[in-house]
């Protein structure tokens, strides 16, 4: 536990389902609004085959495919893009940027 382990004291959230058929509501429509396209940036190769010893179908549909992948939304709820794990966080960063 993160309280044992880390000496953490603030509230830590629960582990949830991302994907399947326990995914949270939430999940399923960022995902439908922001479908799965590609694995680019810096560590992208490596990500691809682990992904793919996982999964070899893994480019077909548009689960979270890996820790990190953030979402962009909007002030308005719109989603604006999708950004996998190994995308460079300045490319986040100059997003957010022009939405503000």
């Amino acid at each position: 536990s993160c309280r044992l382990n880390f000496l953490v004291e603030y509230p830590i959230f629960e582990k949830i389902d991302v994907n399947g058929e326990n995914e949270e509501p939430l999940y399923a429509y960022l995902k439908q609004e922001q479908p799965f396209t590609e694995i680019t940036g810096k560590g992208a190769t490596k990500l691809k085959l682990v992904l793919k010893a996982m999964d070899r179908h893994y480019k077909d549909n548009n689960d979270i495919k890996w820790n990190f992948t953030k979402f962009l939304v909007d002030r308005e709820g719109n989603v604006v893009r999708r950004f996998e794990p190994t995308e460079d966080l300045g490319d986040v960063k100059a997003a957010i940027k022009d939405l503000l």
